[in-house]
């Protein structure tokens, strides 16, 4: 199963797009600012959450702030939609039907890689902690659920300290609530490092790193409920005089070792780190075959030498995974080519993104009005 067709209206550079899609990678190539990338961050918008940009939905609307949006796609015969229209949040239906965004997770698994994420080792802990999520809410859709619970005590919590409340019953209440919520998040990032762990193995042309969850200063390895409860209780006076929480799975981090010296990824090479990413990215594409799989590589291909891009596409070949990829050139993806579906981009005075013919796109199969 995979996305039939895409179609965008007044999303970001794009006035309207219609993209007949099939199981071939889909390549966009063209300049850079031509809206190659707001093509996949609308694809991205079929999950759960912000998209591959984290932007909120009045800042995606192609008119601006108060303008509105609308993106649409075909699943296996099922019907998704989901739009911002002017004044209001983000809205989901499917089969004409309204549902919330987590329905999104249970159609489809949108995974992705932005140039952004290429200092996610050396990034701030909040950034892998967010890639984390990501990856672990690819795995559990339920990870959504667990996550607002644990975020909404939390705010309680914060409000408490912030006012100086001392009165421990208060506190116990709410702790409980963060202690069962922190425990699932944590069996499911745990569970999900271990399927992309399994997965790396199975591809011998990228490193295989070797995961880890840090669950934070005071916490054993896999923290449960009542570990939880009980550092959050042991933290109460120094939280007090932070006025926040400065303990929890709100402050996990990811670890990742990789190669016999188990080098870390923060000390490794550019290349090496970003040999390391995508590794991660095709196993958590190749560790779900429940659902059909979306992966979007944005100018992926731009910092990696000819051998490391045909071991990207023969990778590419070889998963069960609806793959769109961006570059600045068709040369770029010479090698796939043969196998993909390859449309030109580019941005004209006005600033509005149009497909652009060229010989070796013959055929049908995308409609820009």
């Amino acid at each position: 199963m995979s996305v039939g067709r895409l179609t965008l209206a007044q999303f970001r550079s794009w006035p309207h797009l219609d993209l007949d899609l099939d199981a071939r990678p889909v390549v966009l190539a063209g300049p850079n600012g031509a809206g190659k990338t707001n093509v996949l961050e609308a694809a991205s918008m079929l999950a759960p959450g912000r998209g591959m940009r984290g932007a909120a939905p009045a800042d995606q609307a192609r008119q601006g702030v108060g303008a509105g949006w609308r993106i649409r796609a075909v699943l296996d015969g099922r019907q998704i939609e989901t739009q911002a229209l002017p004044g209001n949040g983000r809205e989901v239906r499917i089969d004409d039907k309204p549902a919330p965004q987590t329905a999104l997770g249970n159609l489809l698994r949108v995974v992705w890689l932005t140039p952004a994420m290429d200092r996610l080792w050396t990034d701030a802990p909040e950034t892998r902690r967010r890639f984390l999520d990501r990856l672990t809410l690819s795995f559990h859709p339920a990870h959504a659920e667990a996550a607002l619970a644990y975020d909404k005590a939390m705010r309680e919590r914060n409000r408490l300290l912030r006012d100086q409340i001392t009165d421990p019953g208060w506190y116990r209440a709410l702790e409980g609530q963060m202690a069962e919520a922190g425990a699932r998040i944590t069996r499911h990032r745990l569970s999900a490092l271990q399927q992309v762990m399994a997965a790396q193995a199975q591809s011998p042309d990228f490193p295989a790193a070797t995961l880890s969850l840090l669950p934070g200063e005071g916490f054993a390895d896999d923290p449960d409920a009542a570990d939880i409860a009980g550092r959050l209780a042991a933290m109460r006076a120094r939280d007090l005089a932070a006025g926040r929480s400065l303990t929890g799975p709100h402050r996990a981090d990811l670890g990742a070792v990789w190669g016999p010296q188990e080098m870390p990824a923060a000390l490794s090479s550019t290349g090496e780190q970003k040999a390391l990413l995508l590794s991660v990215i095709l196993a958590n594409a190749r560790a779900l075959p429940d659902l059909p799989v979306l992966l979007l590589l944005d100018e992926v291909a731009a910092h990696l030498d000819a051998e490391r891009r045909a071991a990207l596409y023969h990778e590419i070949g070889r998963l069960a995974a609806q793959t769109m990829l961006t570059g600045t050139g068709p040369e770029l993806f010479d090698a796939i080519a043969p196998q993909a579906q390859m449309l030109s981009v580019a941005r004209d005075v006005h600033g509005v993104s149009r497909l652009v013919r060229t010989p070796d796109e013959a055929g049908g199969g995308s409609h820009l009005n």
